[in-house]
């Protein structure tokens, strides 16, 4: 907006064109010097000749005069806007307009201000009182366990610093189980499957085993092999550590489990040592392809959380005893979601006592090989273990059990199908080697199988399993 004045007689006789005022000159010039003229004007005088006899006194030629009568103009019609005269009456009157509306937060904003203290900027602190019954169990089985908990790491993996600056853990460190007072440590197989791999022999240091003492300090020992079972994954490994700093885990009966009670999973998910999660049994007897890819029968599932990490730790019921060895988990992610699965105490105890005292398993068997499901199904059985071939020297051979075989014009002779051990029904190859679990090197049983259209009975003595 441009504003003009113009004058309507001069002093001599010389046409001037009025000049626009420019926005500059209205909002410093006008308010601040030109009011401030009218206000010391109308202070000594009062009228307007005294405005134009100072301003004369001013300049001294006929364009400042000109100039003067346009400001004072200007300044009259400004004055009666704006109700302060200066730029200093009018910061004051801003700063004077803001503190008389005074809020509880301006004080808070002012550093340095006396009336601000540290309690009155701080919420009132609740006692954090006693815990609940259940958060108590909770707590006091977690501290009767952890230190019956250790963290293993493979000798031949290191952790490594990545580009980001976070040490990446590798794959096959995890952790165990104290199992007695000896120095024997109950691990996964996997945990320990890279040193392993090298064919180690009874005695090699494969792993380096962190004990977590009372003072809360961990101390590392050197973890030897004993023995390990590579169908089961399982390994036990041996440190030479004081017996005080040995606790052995207690161990429960899985046999006994159900669906809905309370588990609790301590291990090192991730490298973080000695960390607890809770849920609950989720299944039972599911069959668990683990890290070393065979199948395992009878695991058991679980929604307590379970990392990378958490392998070879125990699995524990409501009572702080041990109901299984976490092995591995169903993802798609690489970290737990909500299902994992452990190892049943009932094969733990079965296989860790034959790998301390022989360093291997003698599983009971039958040496024959059975037919995996998907060959099994081309050939149209869809119940029981199709026998494909028998050991020559072996007692099923003896016994008379039939293999798979071809005949003279190339067609296939299907063998006996075991449909059932003792009664108790097989389904497929891993129902087979299921319940076979349940026996030793040999116990007599009695084989129910298929032979063509016939139904047979024969009894067999088990013998050790060939490797």
């Amino acid at each position: 907006m441009q504003v003009l004045a113009c004058t309507s007689s001069l002093p001599y006789n010389a046409a001037v064109t009025p000049r626009p005022f420019g926005r500059r000159e209205v909002f410093f010039d006008g308010i601040s010097s030109f009011c401030a003229r009218t206000s010391s004007r109308s202070n000594s005088t009062g009228n307007a000749s005294s405005s134009t006899s100072c301003s004369s006194k001013l300049v001294s030629d006929g364009v400042q005069r000109l100039d003067v009568e346009r400001i004072e103009d200007l300044s009259e019609i400004t004055c009666k806007v704006i109700p302060f005269f200066t730029r200093r009456s009018l910061f004051a009157s801003l700063t004077f307009c803001l503190s008389s509306q005074s809020s509880r937060y301006l004080s808070a904003l002012a550093l340095g201000d006396p009336s601000v203290t540290i309690e009155d900027v701080t919420p009132p602190i609740a006692p954090s009182g006693r815990l609940f019954p259940s958060e108590e169990r909770t707590a006091e089985l977690f501290e009767e366990n952890t230190y019956s908990v250790v963290n293993i790491f493979d000798v031949t993996l290191r952790p490594q610093l990545n580009v980001t600056g976070v040490v990446e853990i590798p794959e096959g460190n995890g952790s165990g189980v104290v199992w007695d007072g000896e120095g024997h440590i109950v691990t996964n197989y996997h945990v320990v499957g890279n040193a392993l791999s090298r064919n180690p022999s009874p005695g090699q240091v494969v792993a380096r085993v962190n004990i977590l003492a009372s003072e809360g300090v961990q101390k590392n020992f050197e973890g030897r092999l004993v023995g390990a079972d590579r169908t089961k994954d399982l390994a036990v490994l041996k440190v030479e550590a004081p017996s005080d700093l040995l606790r052995p885990i207690k161990v429960g009966q899985s046999y006994a489990l159900r669906v809905g009670q309370q588990c609790l999973a301590i291990g090192n998910p991730f490298g973080f040592d000695h960390t607890l999660t809770v849920g609950v049994i989720s299944g039972l007897n599911r069959e668990i392809l683990s890290q070393t890819g065979v199948t395992i029968g009878g695991g058991v599932q679980t929604d307590a959380a379970i990392n990378p990490g958490n392998s070879g730790g125990p699995l524990l019921d409501s009572k702080g005893n041990m109901i299984g060895i976490n092995t591995a988990i169903y993802t798609q992610t690489g970290t737990s979601a909500g299902v994992g699965f452990a190892i049943p105490s009932s094969t733990v105890l079965k296989i860790v006592p034959q790998l301390i005292q022989f360093g291997k398993v003698a599983r009971a068997g039958l040496n024959v090989e059975i037919a995996p499901d998907l060959v099994a199904n081309q050939l149209n059985v869809r119940n029981g273990a199709l026998i494909l071939q028998i050991l020559g020297n072996s007692l099923a051979a003896k016994v008379g059990l039939r293999p798979t075989t071809r005949g003279f014009a190339g067609n296939i002779i299907l063998g006996d199908i075991i449909i059932a051990v003792d009664e108790k029904p097989v389904k497929n190859k891993a129902g087979l080697s299921r319940v076979l679990d349940e026996y030793s090197v040999g116990d007599k049983v009695l084989l129910k199988i298929q032979r063509g259209s016939e139904y047979l009975e024969l009894p067999l003595v088990l013998e050790e399993a060939a490797t």
